[in-house]
């Protein structure tokens, strides 16, 4: 069977600043759609490519949207043999159309520069090559897309004066000593050289040249201090002088020409891998959007604003992002109208569209699968991005909405654990109350029936077993919904803690009076401290804690054992310990033994189970208070359960 990735059509299309560019680009996309194939968009930039005039820099700005919002996907080389390098990129791709415009401009001499329609079909055979003819008003317009500038300073004439007369100087030297002229001829080929270096424009260069042939025949060709020569041999000379000295110093000029951009494009990837890894750190969405505006206005040096989303129909009215502050207020607002328009439709907006034709920034929405984060917004004062830098900075706007993207789907997972946990909290507890809470509620329910049925027939022991009965069945319910209401409150953080310094062997002495009343079948004992100790305490939260480690005890040991509640000073805190000679804790069970809902494996002695919350409230309540709640086991058999509070000191004098 044959693979359709492998036999699907590939077309390039040429960019160009050219004004009938636009017309091959669409004639490309159109084919592209015809054919169902991968449409790509190449652009080969000129090493001078800083010298193109501002309104060819804008058209090919707009060209490059164009292709970009016609489905292609654009790529940049830098270089100036575009036919040779459109051919490589065809031959590495495997291109199988190539789409150019032509300009209709005809080879006038066997010595002109081939066309480029001429030499790609040349380079690449193998390849259809598509030619879409321009119009005449088009190539009227077309005839000097790159222009030389002369770019004179002052600086600049001075370095080239000094160069061409010191090589004057050196060649008279070089005179007197009797050397060849040929190595005066060399002195001034290297000042050319140095003079193509050190100075900014080519027209230096070219104009050196000439000059320095002119100032070897000025002052070293007989006769001397004139433009004749009694040799005509000097004129190929001086030919020859003045087409190695344009060589030479072309060279060098595109040379340094090109290290310059390699310094700019190294300078703009360095830009863009500090984005990435600085965005790989960022945990929050405000992070992001703050390291994206200023890492693009590192980039492209313009006034960067970015509209973080509040929801799908509206934009922060505040907190934005970015060098807002030079902007006036009625610019802002200017910008938030349209920036509000990006953000619903998720489509560019700004300098010289339709939608907005007098703005003097493009927008940019930040979205990903329809869901839109924010809009960033760049001041272009009149000045397009430059290709490379346009495609580095949708490069940095993919990063940031790839990190936005993973924020938002951790916060998601956040959400979905949270929820998760909440409906296991709501399960567990529903199980547990529909198979727990019915066993008091059923007593409660047949000694109240049989009180109203029987009530005359009953003697009054029975009666007064019943009360009994129907009092510990409602105080265990009633200390169950405390429970209950006190962990809704830790888990939702409404817990109120209302500290005064209170006396720790106080608050135990009153919390016996609360505990369960079958406190009577079991040996109890209260070991008081030798002195005072004072914690900086909730004294109601920490009573509960203590009534749920008796009761605790209590429920979960045999009718008569030894329950001992101790208090002392221990390792500089005060410690409140529980303990009992009852079967003990298993060592899986201590791990679960704090857990929300953990009831144990162990049979109750009053023979109902519980829920399972009163240690895990007691944990937090202690918790919250600065201290900590240990299980150890005590020998030979039991368990001992001890809480750890801070000490407050007090001096004797207050």
């Amino acid at each position: 069977m044959e693979d359709r990735s492998e036999s699907r059509e590939r077309i390039l299309v040429c960019i160009s600043p050219s004004p009938s560019n636009l017309k091959v680009i669409m004639a490309a996309a159109k084919m592209a759609r015809a054919f169902q194939a991968t449409l790509t968009a190449i652009y080969v930039k000129p090493t001078n490519y800083s010298q193109m005039r501002k309104e060819d820099k804008t058209r090919l700005g707009r060209n490059i949207m164009t292709a970009k919002q016609n489905g292609a996907s654009i790529i940049t080389i830098v270089g100036d043999d575009v036919p040779l390098q459109v051919a490589e990129y065809a031959r590495i791709s495997g291109t199988t159309k190539i789409v150019v415009g032509r300009s209709g401009a005809r080879r006038k001499h066997f010595w002109s520069k081939t066309p480029l329609t001429e030499q790609l079909i040349l380079e690449v055979p193998d390849v259809d090559v598509y030619i879409i003819p321009d119009s005449v008003q088009d190539i009227r317009k077309q005839k000097t897309l790159v222009t030389l500038k002369a770019g004179l300073s002052w600086k600049d004439t001075l370095i080239s004066l000094l160069l061409l007369l010191s090589a004057t100087a050196i060649g008279s030297l070089f005179t007197l000593f009797g050397f060849s002229k040929a190595n005066i001829i060399t002195v001034f080929l290297l000042a050319v050289l140095i003079i193509s270096i050190v100075t900014i424009s080519l027209f230096y260069s070219a104009l050196s040249s000439l000059v320095s042939v002119l100032l070897f025949n000025w002052f070293f060709i007989e006769p001397r201090f004139s433009f004749h020569t009694y040799e005509t041999e000097y004129a190929v000379t001086f030919g020859i002088m003045l087409i190695t000295s344009l060589i030479s110093s072309t060279l060098s000029y595109k040379m340094k020409m090109n290290a310059r951009q390699y310094a700019r494009e190294a300078f703009r990837a360095k830009v863009l891998f500090d984005t990435n890894q600085l965005l790989q750190k960022a945990e929050k969405a405000d992070e992001i959007m703050d390291i994206t505006a200023r890492q693009i206005t590192t980039l492209i040096q313009r006034d960067v604003v970015v509209y973080p989303a509040i929801d799908s129909h509206s934009l922060a009215e505040s907190n934005l992002f970015g060098t807002a502050s030079s902007l006036s207020e009625s610019e802002i607002e200017k910008e938030k109208k349209i920036a509000l328009y990006v953000h619903e439709t998720q489509q560019p907006a700004g300098l010289n569209q339709e939608h907005f034709p007098s703005a003097g920034s493009q927008f940019f929405a930040i979205a990903a699968d329809s869901h839109s984060y924010g809009v960033i917004s760049i001041r272009l004062e009149g000045r397009a991005l430059e290709n490379f830098e346009n495609s580095v900075f949708l490069s940095i706007l993919g990063e940031c909405t790839l990190s936005l993207e993973r924020v938002r789907n951790a916060e998601e997972r956040q959400r979905a654990s949270i929820m998760a946990k909440n409906e296991q909290l709501r399960a567990n507890l529903l199980r547990s109350i529909s198979h727990d809470i019915r066993t008091p509620l059923t007593s409660i329910l047949g000694n109240a029936s049989n009180l109203l049925s029987h009530y005359m027939y009953l003697d009054d022991e029975t009666r007064k077993q019943i009360f009994f009965d129907i009092h510990d069945e409602a105080q265990w319910l009633e200390e169950l919904v405390e429970n209950l209401l006190s962990i809704s409150r830790i888990e939702n953080g409404q817990m109120e803690i209302h500290r005064s310094l209170d006396v720790l062997d106080d608050v135990v002495a009153e919390a016996m009076k609360h505990v369960d009343r079958n406190i009577s079948k079991h040996n109890v004992t209260v070991a008081e401290s030798d002195e005072i100790l004072l914690v900086n305490m909730d004294s109601r939260l920490i009573m509960q804690v203590v009534i749920n480690l008796v009761n605790n005890a209590i429920k979960n040991t045999q009718i008569g054992s030894d329950i001992k509640i101790k208090v002392e000073r221990r390792d500089g805190k005060a410690s409140l310990s529980v303990t009992d000679n009852g079967p003990g804790i298993s060592s899986d069970e201590k791990v679960h033994i704090f857990e929300m809902f953990y009831t144990g494996s162990g049979k109750l002695a009053d023979g109902r189970r519980g829920l399972g919350l009163g240690l895990a409230l007691s944990k937090s309540i202690i918790e919250a208070h600065g201290g900590c709640i240990l299980l150890e086991d005590n020998e030979p058999s039991g368990c001992i359960f001890t809480i750890l509070l801070p000490l407050e000191e007090v001096d004797c004098d207050e």
